[in-house]
């Protein structure tokens, strides 16, 4: 089972209407939110709590009945604080494939940065847009296919309304730092059990080490190595609700040789033992 990385590569909803709605509470898999990308743009509502979100090296904290529009492309993560949130992820350019104007418009603005990650008050326009899309999502009615489209085209043309300029040269130099720390986040992702040292992550990236440790801490909040255990650590979580692993089988299969310091680290991260939290979520 690998629920952790699940955003980069499977598909939304169905060939004909690729869009899917997720619901996030404190008992599912992925409540912590591990950096990651994908190419569809995704939406995010916080329906209690606050959600400490980071996109691009940016920070948000994103509070009850508010929302996020994050462009497909861009690294993003985030940490729930005692949050309930909903996620849709859809295709844009399927949903306005029939005006090729409207696809080169919109794409236009993303790569020039007019159009970047935003936040929403609920009382905003694009804000009660994204309301009454997850509303229409979560229903399902008879014309739910009919109003989700029409809610997507919606919204896309009040996100080029409030678009927001960005200097081509800072947004390029995002855009090109972006590509080498995705390059690590897929090394870990694929590689977490094995040993991985700051010298093996920053060759991944081919930059020297301390610009390396800088650059990522840019784009995601954490510096590489206290990012891989803390991916090791979730993916451990997800690990305990397999009852034929023992703790010991979870923490080597991890990355962790030492089951003290496996331990110790999930403890710290997870404010319980492993053998607590293996109670509580079984």
């Amino acid at each position: 089972m690998r629920y952790l990385g699940y955003q980069e590569n499977q598909r939304r909803g169905t060939f004909g209407f690729p869009i899917q709605l997720y619901y996030v509470d404190k008992s599912h898999p992925q409540y912590e939110m591990p950096f990651h990308w994908h190419m569809e743009c995704e939406l995010i509502l916080v329906l209690d709590g606050r959600l400490e979100l980071t996109v691009n090296g940016k920070q948000y904290g994103v509070e009850k009945g508010q929302s996020v529009f994050i462009p497909g492309g861009l690294i993003h993560g985030g940490t729930p604080q005692r949050c309930i949130y909903e996620c849709v992820v859809f295709d844009i350019e399927s949903f306005l494939a029939q005006s090729p104007q409207c696809v080169e418009k919109y794409n236009k603005s993303i790569d020039s940065g007019a159009v970047c990650e935003l936040v929403f008050d609920a009382g905003s326009r694009c804000g009660a847009i994204i309301d009454e899309l997850f509303e229409n999502m979560e229903k399902e009615s008879e014309a739910y296919t009919f109003n989700t489209t029409g809610l997507l085209w919606q919204l896309v043309g009040g996100l080029l309304e409030q678009r927001q300029q960005t200097e081509p040269s800072s947004s390029g130099n995002v855009y090109r730092k972006n590509k080498q720390i995705k390059r690590v986040l897929t090394k870990i992702r694929n590689d977490y059990a094995k040993p991985l040292t700051l010298d093996d992550l920053a060759r991944e990236a081919n930059l020297n080490s301390q610009y390396f440790c800088r650059a990522f801490k840019q784009a995601t909040g954490k510096t590489p190595i206290d990012y891989l255990n803390y991916y090791r650590i979730e993916c451990a979580a997800e690990q305990l609700r397999l009852p034929y692993l023992s703790v010991t089988d979870v923490a080597f299969s991890c990355g962790f040789n030492d089951l003290s310091y496996f331990n110790r680290l999930f403890k710290r991260k997870k404010n319980m033992t492993p053998t607590e939290y293996r109670k509580m979520i079984m």
